[in-house]
């Protein structure tokens, strides 16, 4: 496909070795950062920091020019101005001018963003990549800076542009047809659907009833062990119900068990690779508990640079957005080091371990997998620079690298067939012969019943009669797939290839700050507000919402980096479907908001049978002789689908406005006391726990809140004794 001509800026080409002598202006995106690489320069360097991004496209509208081959129009981010004045008077007095913000695409578009503002067809304006923040790294950078990567600004580009199209477009739909505050996103929306699906698939499974019967048996050599039935006649068994297994039970005690075959072997367990973003995310996850934001927070201080005392501010991490699993040379000659003097050479592999990027990734000899800077820097040596939570993410990064490094583990397995009459049974034992990489790091699991089996089996040979103990029949029934946690959403979402590593923290949120999920003990299930809006999404854009659709456009967005596909034309190719789909949805898309499902629930006021709509705090009853009766309700559903009324928890105090009770009731940011005379009178007051607040001489009352993101927490309603005071706990 041929690409459009394009001028060559001359930020774009070859690096040039800046010149020596006088004053250099190095620009990053973090305060912390700054202050870490500081102290590595010289007084010959200014260090400045953009705090992020200093351009976006405009809040207020679509700012995309979709007549011009969808050029976008950038504005200076509110609040950026006094930043950007600080970065161009700096660069106004430099010889030399460093752009070093994140080795990603963000980062290269915040530099060219830069670049443009001090002038960027500048010679003397470099790009430095920064994938460690220690002296050597900090200083290799400076010395050998390259120039701005026009390819990868563009693929970052061309991503906000996409994610722009899509949700300033099909929001406003939502906003109409259903409330207002709704969002839709390319890949939020793709994220709510496989929520949905599993849920679906959950509530459809039927439970199949089986049972199993495991044999205790003992031979000429203790101690006794067990062996579960395989096969009847030659064939695989099936025990639906207690009726055959009982009869298989009472066939079984009138057979002798003997030892059909022994088989014995050597396994081996290799070690799982560096992490890159992704796996570093769900481990952290299942090791941790921490969510997917809080790892990231996390691994990015560890980046930036700790104060390890009198040595100073050091980056403890490389950089923490990555999908490659190389290693430097150099840290590869550390690691082994490490291994050689702690564990010995019986640990240590000939040569070292390598292991492949992901099927797709971008793997740049620049990038690297996660890992620790300096093996000086051990666990224990810095823990005490380090909160709680940054030690154990670290310890986690630490301890994952030099096992990637080390042998495997290596098991011996035995699997014996033992005969009884028309029937197979089979035992299995596995013992560690060799902890190799596991005397430092397991790989965690998302699910029970996966680990490795601990037991090995007395000795065995063929022929041998054995003892039966004990025939144990035990009931099961199928279990439907289980509900995605943090670290399974984020693997099903690498696996099929929607999102980048980067972007699956933001993702997490703003499905959840939209109500679209929610956390039900740890794991995700859509809410109503979800189903309805994903079945509206998937009904009038099935493109933006197909799975493989959206794993394309991430395809395509790595061309467009890699220089295989311009921009523009990777736009086209999805804006031309969209466009005909969003304006096919503006005329046939449900009007939820006009609605209205009839129950047989009655108004209580007037009557009539009470509807139900769908309001700012979901669905819920109302009276559909509104507004003459504004009675409204709030209701479930019971195991058959029916609707079934919320009854009002009565508080036991009286409205001091009107006198009527007042009662419980729930709205969008938790529970809160109104009267039962609404709308008559409209009296509430926050919900109280009757704990009175522990600030000294402040006699206000420990209300239950709920934060814009959905945190239920329990702060301080002022008293009649002045300000409030600080009883405020832990989000729930």
């Amino acid at each position: 496909m041929r690409r459009p001509a394009r001028a060559r800026p001359a930020t774009e080409g070859r690096a040039t070795t800046a010149a020596k002598g006088g004053k250099a202006l190095i620009v990053v995106e973090s305060p912390a950062k700054a202050k870490t690489i500081h102290k590595f320069l010289g007084p010959d360097f200014v260090v400045k920091s953009s705090v992020g991004h200093v351009k976006d496209l405009p809040g207020s509208s679509l700012g995309v020019d979709l007549e011009r081959n969808f050029e976008p129009q950038y504005v200076v981010i509110k609040g950026k101005d006094k930043v950007i004045g600080e970065i161009k008077r700096a660069a106004k007095a430099a010889d030399r001018i460093y752009l070093a913000s994140d080795p990603d695409r963000e980062g290269e578009a915040i530099a060219w963003h830069i670049a443009e503002e001090v002038d960027g067809k500048r010679r003397n304006v470099y790009r430095v990549l920064l994938h460690e923040i220690t002296k050597k790294g900090v200083l290799e950078a400076v010395h050998n800076p390259g120039r701005l990567n026009r390819q990868m600004f563009e693929a970052q580009k061309a991503r906000r542009i996409l994610d722009r199209l899509v949700g300033y477009q099909i929001s406003p739909l939502l906003w109409d047809k259903v409330r207002r505050g709704l969002s839709a996103g390319r890949v939020q929306s793709v994220a709510v659907r496989l929520v949905v699906e599993r849920e679906r698939e959950i509530r459809a499974f039927v439970p199949q009833e089986y049972w199993t019967i495991t044999a205790t048996l003992e031979g000429g050599t203790p101690p006794p062990f067990q062996a579960r039935l395989l096969k009847v006649q030659g064939e695989s068994v099936e025990v639906p119900s207690e009726p055959v297994a009982r009869g298989i039970v009472q066939a079984l005690e009138r057979e002798s068990f003997v030892v059909q075959s022994v088989e014995q072997k050597e396994r081996r367990r290799n070690p799982a690779p560096p992490f890159i973003t992704s796996t570093l995310q769900q481990e952290a996850y299942r090791k941790l508990r921490f969510s997917v934001k809080k790892t990231m927070v996390l691994a990015q201080r560890l980046y930036e640079g700790v104060d390890l005392g009198e040595e100073g501010a050091v980056g403890l991490i490389t950089y923490m957005r990555t999908d490659s699993t190389r290693i430097s040379e150099e840290a590869l000659r550390e690691s082994r080091a490490y291994i050689r003097a702690r564990f010995g050479e019986a640990y240590l592999p000939e040569t070292p371990n390598v292991y492949r990027g992901r099927k797709g990734a971008l793997v740049q000899d620049a990038h690297e997998a996660i890992r620790p800077t300096s093996f000086e820097h051990t666990p224990d040596r810095v823990r005490r620079h380090l909160e709680r939570d940054q030690a154990a993410l670290y310890e986690l990064i630490w301890n994952r690298f030099v096992a990637c490094q080390m042998l495997p583990a290596v098991y011996d397995q035995t699997s014996v067939d033992i005969a009884a009459g028309p029937y197979l049974l089979r035992a299995t034992g596995s013992v560690l012969k060799f902890a190799g990489y596991t005397a430092v790091y397991t790989e965690g699991r998302d699910e029970e019943g996966n680990g490795e089996e601990g037991t090995g089996l007395p000795p065995l040979t063929e022929g041998e009669r054995l003892r039966l103990l004990g025939l144990s029949p035990e009931q099961h029934f199928t279990q439907p797939p289980p509900r995605f946690t943090e670290a399974t959403l984020v693997k099903e979402l690498e696996e099929k290839g929607i999102g980048r590593p980067s972007t699956y923290a933001a993702i997490l949120g703003t499905i959840q700050e939209k109500e679209y999920v929610m956390l039900d003990k740890g794991r995700f299930a859509p809410t109503d507000l979800g189903f309805l809006v994903n079945d509206l999404l998937v009904e009038n854009f099935p493109d933006v919402l197909n799975v493989e659709f959206t794993a394309k456009m991430e395809d395509d967005l790595d061309k467009v980096e890699e220089g295989e596909v311009h921009w523009v034309e990777a736009l086209r190719e999805f804006y031309g479907p969209f466009s005909k789909s969003l304006k096919l949805a503006q005329k046939k898309m449900r009007n939820v908001k006009a609605e209205e499902i009839p129950t047989e629930v009655p108004c209580e006021r007037c009557g009539r049978m009470m509807v139900i709509k769908w309001g700012k705090n979901g669905q819920f009853l109302a009276c559909p002789g509104y507004p003459a009766c504004k009675n409204t309700k709030e209701f479930t559903r019971d195991a058959s689908g029916k609707v079934v009324v919320q009854a009002e928890e009565e508080t036991g105090d009286k409205c001091e406005l009107c006198g009527s009770a007042m009662v419980v009731k729930r709205g969008r940011y938790g529970k809160f006391v109104a009267c039962s005379s609404y709308p008559a009178c409209k009296n509430t007051r926050p919900y109280s726990l009757g704990v009175e607040c522990p600030a000294e001489g402040c006699g206000g009352q420990i209300v239950e809140k709920m934060s814009r993101k959905g945190r239920v927490f329990y702060g301080c309603r002022p008293g009649s004794r002045g300000r409030p005071g600080t009883g405020r706990s832990s989000p729930t």
